[in-house]
């Protein structure tokens, strides 16, 4: 008598790429929604972060240093890239998920056999995708201004992946959360805008109050901007590896909760 199979244990993340299933689907669906629109998606962010680069360098220029020796406007170019980044990986799957709510096709991606994994993956890696394409567009532009390279070409991208990580699964969150555009709004008004302008895009937060600095210590889109801004210049406001240590914990707890909200189907299936 042959011992019953056990059920393959499967891992807490990862997609089911067999034949037939619907993850690349899904995934290319999410790539799609916002490249066939990406004069809106990519070259409207590019094109504000371009507007904040022109004004704020035009005044502070030649009246603030940082960190010793760096210029203003190569300080300003890495913040307002991570700025970018954290606000269009938000955007892509909370927009995606308001939309399919409130037109009614959600239901569409919800009667493929698409596992809670698949889901995540599909939305949290299309953010990905959209983020790090309006931060290299907006440090391409940035070139004609000043020439700025990394110094440490690993360390921008281990603090841009996950940066638009944390923003892609809090924007997953975000978007099963809302019912409609007002409730999203409020993410976007309370939450994810001051967090983003608190945390250090336009200063160093040494230059604050010692109570205002306190309190970015509990931002952290502020560490993701501090580590982002180590790989550029090899000089930040708290230690890179502190900086990675919080963002890879808040992006850990941020992707469990949102897997766990797709696991048991909140406000998709009932």
């Amino acid at each position: 008598m042959t011992p019953p199979i056990e059920p393959r244990a499967l891992p807490l993340v990862a997609p089911d790429l067999n034949a037939g299933s619907g993850f690349p689907t899904l995934l290319r669906k999410e790539l799609m929604r916002f490249w066939k629109v990406s004069f809106q998606t990519i070259a409207a962010p590019v094109i504000t972060a371009l507007l904040y680069l022109v004004v704020f360098a035009q005044v502070l220029q030649d009246k603030v240093h940082v960190y010793g020796t760096v210029a203003y406007t190569s300080f300003l170019i890495p913040g307002l890239m991570m700025m970018s980044m954290l606000q269009n990986a938000f955007a892509n799957p909370s927009s995606s998920l308001i939309q399919s709510r409130i037109t009614g096709n959600l239901v569409f991606i919800l009667l493929p056999p698409l596992s809670y994994r698949d889901l995540f993956l599909a939305y949290v890696l299309a953010a990905i995708v959209r983020g790090i394409a309006v931060g290299l567009c907006v440090w391409i532009v940035a070139l004609f201004f000043t020439p700025l390279h990394p110094a440490h070409p690993l360390w921008v991208l281990a603090f841009a992946f996950l940066a638009c990580g944390i923003m892609g699964s809090l924007g997953l969150v975000a978007g099963l959360y809302s019912e409609k555009f007002d409730q999203l709004a409020a993410f976007q008004n309370f939450l994810i805008m001051p967090a983003t302008f608190l945390s250090g895009v336009f200063y160093s937060i040494h230059t604050l109050p010692a109570f205002w600095q306190g309190v970015s210590h509990w931002n952290p889109l502020f560490y993701t901007i501090d580590g982002f801004r180590y790989g550029f210049f090899s000089v930040s406001d708290v230690s890179p590896w502190r900086s990675l240590a919080v963002v890879g914990v808040v992006f850990l707890a941020l992707a469990a909760h949102a897997l766990r909200l797709l696991a048991s189907g909140y406000k998709l299936r009932n």
